[in-house]
């Protein structure tokens, strides 16, 4: 069965126009989201460490941080038929820093109790404050370029696959399918 990549799959639009951060946005992004209040800085670092889609990050509560293991736990909404959690390491540093924000929230309610459009209004505005302007500069480029990231540094896409909760590896595999400087790095790894 011949693979059909499909539009919502796609690291370059139809006009060329990357869709997901590089490393020196992707550093720009995290500087930029650091500079933010609390929630909106924790929002931003939250996308940009685990990948996960701007509405599975809104639907977390402080139950789904495991604070000692640096964990966080993402219920994958794409999969609505069951329930599907997928466990995703970050920073030791971002894990502390969700913890002192969160020293007196009740532990049932979300981390970020707010719409999908005003989350995606903070992401942009990082994006603007980081200098980050085109297709890329979305809450999806951060979920692309976590899935960049990981190939760039030798994750295997089976762990990918899994941290980004794709059901299959043929949506997992584009991230390896990556043009330009990206290339060149994963070329010169052969040198």
């Amino acid at each position: 069965m011949p693979y059909h990549q499909t539009s919502e799959m796609r690291l370059y639009s139809s006009s060329r126009q990357r869709l997901y951060l590089n490393a020196s946005e992707r550093q720009r992004f995290e500087h930029a989201a650091r500079q933010e209040e609390p929630r909106i800085c924790t929002l931003c670092l939250c996308l940009l460490y685990t990948g996960c889609r701007i509405s599975e990050a809104i639907n977390l509560t402080v139950d789904d941080i495991q604070f000692d293991e640096a964990m966080v736990l993402i219920d994958s909404l794409k999969k609505r038929d069951k329930t599907h959690i997928r466990q995703v390491p970050v920073p030791e540093i971002f894990a502390q820093q969700v913890q002192d924000w969160l020293v007196s929230k009740p532990h049932h309610l979300k981390l970020w109790p707010v719409d999908r459009a005003t989350a995606w209004r903070w992401v942009k505005g990082v994006m603007r404050e980081a200098d980050i302007h085109g297709k890329q500069a979305t809450a999806k480029g951060l979920r692309h370029s976590f899935g960049i990231n990981a190939v760039m540094n030798y994750i295997p896409l089976n762990v990918v696959q899994k941290w980004m909760g794709h059901a299959d590896m043929r949506t997992t595999a584009i991230y390896a399918q990556v043009h330009g400087p990206e290339e060149r790095q994963l070329a010169e790894r052969m040198w």
